[in-house]
């Protein structure tokens, strides 16, 4: 059994200036994000308006499905044009860990 974390740090457009509005540009990238059967969170940055970090978590059998399923979520987090992807932590877990 594999574990994999990411944590998506994100820039959001300068007319985030609530939490209502930032929650309205990170609502829509968890929804995408929920559709590769992951786990995901708004993880960090809870009051910062114009930041946002959002965590996933995927479970699978296989290290190479593990990366495959971070891999397409990393795509869609850097392909929205409503947000600049800064960076990304990744980690992969085994059961020795």
């Amino acid at each position: 059994m594999y574990t994999g974390t990411a944590l998506f740090d994100l820039l959001l457009p300068g007319d985030s200036r609530s939490l209502k509005a930032k929650r309205s540009y990170v609502r829509p990238i968890i929804a995408a994000l929920r559709r590769f059967e992951v786990s995901v969170a708004e993880t960090g940055a809870l009051d910062l308006t114009g930041r946002a970090e959002i965590g996933v978590a995927v479970v699978a059998a296989e290290a190479s499905h593990v990366r495959e399923v971070l891999d397409s979520c990393e795509r869609l987090v850097a392909g929205r044009p409503e947000a600049e992807l800064l960076s990304v932590r990744r980690r992969l877990h085994t059961e020795e860990d």
